[in-house]
């Protein structure tokens, strides 16, 4: 029976590092002659010749691979022909899939030149399964080297991302540093501007669509950046608040880089998945900023309490600060009409557990000007207690000394830490040689399970004590962090004659109401101070 033989080729990012600029016996040309010249030389007929350029052997979509698949189901060829097993696929998956399974099933051979792999060969199965290994193995390492990589970069304050963001455009000179675009810059700070004074989202998508202002993906176009939105129609596309809600937290504009949000679940699965706060790569003073400090801290400071303007414009500072010390909910803010008053209504809080939900016993509600002057008050002794300690300077050397012996601590954890994941990182490799032994025999099963059940249980332990040394580090930089802020808060000011938002996010992280005592007319009211002091 003639084979009929359909070719294989395929190069990617990868093998192309590998070949040097005189040699080509990679390039898919010297592929396709050479399994065309072996063909030949055994009588074999080359049905088609098949041919992916630029995609990996990690098992991903390639297009010429699915029309092979295809073929070879279809009966249209039963032989497959490569330079190599790994040109096929590097993932040991789809090399059991089809060498080992389905390929069987449908009648067809696969033979590659340079590994002398040959299906129809039943001692050579042993070889191509070992060929797997070490090819997905390779992809396994290559993934974690580009990884590595790219963390190095954005550590280096690179910025890696596919788009500047709005407001940045790449510099001409340095492609991976950031330069401010001066048009889409003064939209960024009037968008900045505009929430610090009490705008929310709405009513400045509202300025920005009103003046004709481009959205972002629009503007990105007219500057001809090859920026795509799929699901945007340009024509109708306009400024949204999730849209403006991103650009208020984004540190870029500070002159900073946030980047490794995202990753792929692995080399061989594609999909995105989020990265965990603490691991995001933060990098300062990276390019040049567009807002200020002062007026980011405002806005951040607006957007961590979820401040809701009322419908005159004023901003309620005590959402999200005041609750109910007897059912534990928020108290809201509600407006009644009194003749007494010049502006004819006075503002109210009201635990929202009483007034909406009938839960809760506690129903008085309490002046929203009563409680400012009782914060005020509270903000005022604190100070005056602060400037009047005696042993201010002893307080002062004592936590010079804590904090030198955080910083000492902190960097024993951390020598710890890294000697601990050098051995990690030995362990595994030892594990990797150990299985190799074992596959070629050296060593036996059992063998090979006694010796790698040690290594795994010595690296659980070793990640077992990492994860309570990062405890023990992160535990004292938020000490050393809750002292600091203390002093600084504290000494930026003397006294206070009116309570506005940025001082109450500064001083009080929550207020807590109790129930009124008609009998004495009082009720209690607990303060969360922001720190310990």
């Amino acid at each position: 029976m003639i084979e009929k033989v359909g070719v294989y080729c395929r190069l990617s990012d990868e093998d192309r590092d590998k070949i040097n600029k005189t040699d080509d016996s990679d390039s898919i040309v010297n592929q396709r002659s050479m399994c065309i010249k072996y063909a030949t030389q055994n009588g074999w007929d080359v049905v088609d010749i098949y041919s992916d350029d630029d995609f990996s052997g990690a098992g991903t979509y390639r297009p010429d691979f699915e029309r092979l698949i295809k073929d070879c189901k279809s009966g249209k060829i039963n032989l497959v022909l490569c330079k190599s097993q790994s040109r096929f696929s590097r993932d040991m998956e789809v090399i059991e899939r089809y060498l080992h399974n389905k390929f069987i099933e449908w009648g067809v051979r696969f033979v590659s030149i340079i590994d002398n792999a040959d299906t129809s060969i039943e001692s050579n199965k042993k070889s191509r399964q070992i060929n797997g290994l070490i090819n997905e193995w390779y992809l396994d390492d290559l993934s974690q080297n580009i990884r590595k990589s790219l963390k190095n970069r954005r550590e280096d304050g690179l910025f890696m991302g596919s788009f500047a963001s709005y407001g940045y455009e790449r510099d001409s000179e340095d492609y991976h540093k950031l330069v401010v675009d001066p048009v889409a810059a003064e939209v960024v700070k009037k968008i900045f501007k505009m929430y610090a004074d009490g705008y929310g989202y709405h009513r400045i998508c509202e300025y920005l669509n009103n003046n004709n202002i481009p959205p972002r993906s629009v503007y990105k176009r007219q500057k001809g950046s090859k920026f795509v939105c799929h699901s945007c129609d340009y024509d109708k596309v306009r400024w949204n608040p999730d849209t403006v809600a991103q650009i208020l937290r984004n540190e870029v504009y500070i002159g900073n880089l946030v980047q490794g949000k995202t990753t792929y679940v692995s080399y061989k699965n594609h999909k995105e998945k989020a990265v965990p706060k603490k691991d995001w790569c933060r990098v300062e003073n990276t390019h040049e900023a567009i807002i200020d400090i002062d007026t980011w801290n405002k806005v951040q400071s607006i957007l961590g309490t979820h401040t809701r303007n009322t419908k005159h414009g004023q901003i309620n500072y005590f959402t999200r600060k005041v609750y109910c010390s007897c059912c534990g909910k928020a108290f809201m803010r509600n407006v009644y009409s009194v003749k007494t008053e010049k502006t004819g209504k006075r503002a109210y809080l009201q635990c929202k557990g009483n007034k909406k939900f009938h839960i809760c016993p506690n129903n008085k509600a309490i002046r929203m000007s009563s409680l400012e002057e009782i914060l005020l008050n509270a903000i005022n002794d604190l100070l005056d207690n602060y400037y009047d300690k005696n042993n201010l300077k002893e307080l002062y050397n004592q936590r010079c000394e804590q904090d030198t012996d955080n910083a000492r601590t902190i960097k024993v954890l951390e020598k710890e830490k890294e000697e601990l994941n050098k051995k990690i990182s030995n362990n595994k490799t030892y594990y990797r040689n150990l299985f190799e032994e074992k596959v070629k025999g050296v060593i036996s099963e059992d063998m090979f399970q006694m010796m790698s059940k040690d290594y795994f249980k010595e690296i659980e332990n070793m990640m077992s004590r990492i994860e309570v040394i990062d405890n023990q580090i992160k535990e004292l930089k938020v000490e050393k962090k809750e002292k600091n802020n203390a002093d600084n808060i504290l000494k930026k000011y003397k006294h206070i004659k009116e309570l506005n938002k940025t001082i109450l996010d500064e001083f009080i992280e929550k207020v807590y109401i109790g129930e009124y005592d008609k009998e004495t007319k009082t009720r209690d009211i607990e303060i969360e101070w922001n720190f310990e002091f």
